[in-house]
């Protein structure tokens, strides 16, 4: 059986990215596939991505991008070793916000794709990307986190090398509209399936219908059963 990444992106804080990712996770384990959930946070706790947490460990402010590659191999194998179906990711492939923030220029950014294409073999990947305009999104992220957050997102790109021009909360959209485009840019360059989801005109239980109808005849999942929400739950949105 062939093996599957499925790498759940946004293009901004707020569009309900990390929502989806765990419905399609809940769904494909309901469905019978062995699944493994890679949220967010776990980079800095999986075994195979140790070599990350060491380097920001170590005082660096950014990560090898050699080191990122080496390690989604690493994690790659081991999941496929271990027998698993599907691995569902939070913000893993293709880490271009990452990337951007470290100050690595498009060129660098086209070869560290390249690497991962073949860092994450034999698996086949599907990218879904949830998509909503940045100022709205931020707007939406504001709301639900609060007026600290926003101080700190915006911080938190100011005092990155390749953000530094983002100040407010009117500049950080206009850097995600770069990334956003940069980011397609670099996906159209893989072999890798790229579904879009627009969080603007969806709401999280429509999300994941929509990803649930396209990712069943993509990965060959047609008649196995769903969990709870996947039949009408509607599962809460971050």
């Amino acid at each position: 059986m062939t093996a599957h990444l499925i790498s759940v992106i946004g293009s901004s804080p707020g569009v309900g990215k990390s929502t989806l990712c765990r419905a399609v996770a809940d769904w494909l384990t309901g469905a019978g596939a062995s699944v493994d959930h890679f949220e967010e946070a776990d980079v800095l706790t999986r075994p195979a991505f140790r070599p990350v947490a060491a380097e920001f460990a170590g005082g660096a402010a950014a990560v090898r991008p050699a080191t990122l590659v080496a390690c989604t191999r690493a994690y790659v194998e081991e999941s496929l070793g271990s027998g698993k179906d599907h691995l569902v990711t939070d913000a893993l492939l293709p880490f271009v916000p990452s990337l951007v923030a470290w100050g690595h220029d498009e060129n660098t950014l086209i070869h560290v794709v390249a690497e991962l294409t073949r860092a994450v073999e034999p698996a086949e990947v599907t990218v879904v990307y949830v998509h909503d305009d940045p100022d709205t999104a931020l707007r939406r992220a504001v709301d639900r986190e609060g007026a600290a957050w926003e101080d700190w997102y915006v911080a938190r790109l100011a005092g990155s090398p390749g953000t530094r021009a983002v100040h407010d909360l009117a500049s950080a959209a206009a850097h995600l509209r770069y990334e956003a485009d940069l980011t397609r840019r670099l996906l159209a360059r893989t072999p890798w399936r790229l579904l879009t989801v627009d969080a603007g005109d969806l709401n999280a239980e429509d999300a994941f219908a929509h990803t649930r109808h396209h990712l069943t005849e993509a990965l060959g999942l047609a008649g196995r059963a769903a969990p709870p929400c996947a039949r009408g739950d509607r599962p809460k949105r971050t």
